[in-house]
């Protein structure tokens, strides 16, 4: 290098230490000062500058079938139209009759369904896994009614004939275990005769002064606003609890769940605890606020609120989740197993039906 060039180099260099090293000290105050005031602006506008990343918002599509698996599900629907369900928005559908919903959930029209338990499990095998029950929201609404006073256990029904509806679904099978339980013959000891419609069931036990009916919540309790002579005779899930009880099982009479497609719980993890907290809370406000909660189950059109404020506290509607949720329900698909394989589509679910959260 040229002497000349390192010679200006080297004097440059000095200049420039001098002149730092010879400020006076409030010099030197002042710039840490300054430069202090400038790292915390500067920190400072960085943080504004870096916005927190918002939650995604998910689009979802609900199902559920007029009866109780709606009913605990308006405080919901009602928070979604007033658009207070935070990032989760929902679209819902109430329908008459398990089977329109059912096509929906295998062709992935709907994320998330209200249907009934065994039918969570048929849907299950039918598709290879790809549908998890996350909650139970409905316990038993069976009930066996009778128009008089005779009928004060369940020993009493030995003899009589007993109206209903749902042969080769959930309330024959219900309806059997517990007579079987008792030491009561299903084909010998009463007569049983199937009828189509709950409404039938009604008809003729208003017509025999000696039949008893099993009618399903709400029309059981609409049964009972049409003639004051009816009475509820027995309750069919405290029955049920009973006879686990006795066999040390946790199970009991399950009539509905909430299920997701497992594609739909695999992308939207967040999604759907959201939607298990605000369920939740929904199914508690129906419990706890029965006179609103039933204006909102008629403004929904699922039942008269006249009808739904007398009936919500026979409903059993519920929120039951995770390990215990899995107790109850398995035990129940087992004994539906038991009765008949193909009531729970062949064979009782694997673990993997069931939803836990992490």
């Amino acid at each position: 290098m040229n002497k000349k060039i390192l010679s200006l180099l080297m004097a440059t260099a000095l200049m420039a230490t001098c002149l730092v090293g010879c400020g006076s000290k409030a010099s030197d105050e002042t710039s840490t000062a300054t430069e202090t005031e400038v790292t915390e602006e500067t920190t400072e506008t960085a943080d504004e500058a870096i916005p927190e990343t918002p939650a995604e918002a998910v689009d979802i599509k609900v199902a559920a079938l007029k009866g109780p698996t709606a009913m605990g599900m308006v405080k919901l629907m009602d928070d979604s139209d007033k658009g207070d369900t935070a990032t989760n928005h929902y679209t819902f559908t109430i329908s008459a009759a398990p089977d329109e919903i059912t096509p929906q959930i295998i062709q992935g029209n709907v994320d998330i369904a209200a249907v009934p338990a065994n039918l969570a499990s048929v849907l299950y095998n039918k598709t290879e896994g790809q549908v998890q029950v996350l909650a139970i929201n409905t316990l038993g609404v069976l009930y066996i009614v009778e128009n008089g006073e005779t009928v004060k256990s369940v020993d009493d029904l030995k003899g009589k004939t007993i109206y209903a509806s749902g042969k080769g679904a959930t309330p024959e099978y219900a309806l059997n275990y517990m007579l079987s339980s008792y030491g009561i013959n299903p084909q010998k000891d009463v007569t049983i005769e199937y009828k189509a419609e709950h409404a039938e069931c009604v008809s003729a036990l208003l017509n025999d002064d000696n039949g008893v009916a099993m009618l399903p919540q709400p029309f059981a309790t609409t049964a009972l606003m049409q003639n004051e002579n009816m009475r509820l005779a027995i309750d069919m899930t405290t029955e049920w609890e009973n006879i686990a009880n006795a066999n040390d099982s946790n199970t009991t009479l399950v009539t509905g769940v909430v299920v997701a497609r497992k594609a739909f719980v695999d992308e939207h993890p967040e999604a759907v605890k959201l939607f298990m907290e605000q369920y939740e809370a929904s199914t508690k406000y129906t419990n706890d606020n029965i006179e609103d909660a039933s204006a909102l189950i008629e403004n929904y059109d699922i039942i008269k609120a006249a009808v739904a404020q007398k009936a919500i506290p026979y409903c059993n509607i519920t929120f039951i989740s995770g390990d215990d949720m899995k107790e109850k329900l398995g035990g129940y698909l087992d004994e539906l197993f038991n009765q008949n394989p193909e009531a729970v589509g062949g064979q009782v679910p694997a673990d993997e039906f069931y939803y836990i959260e992490k």
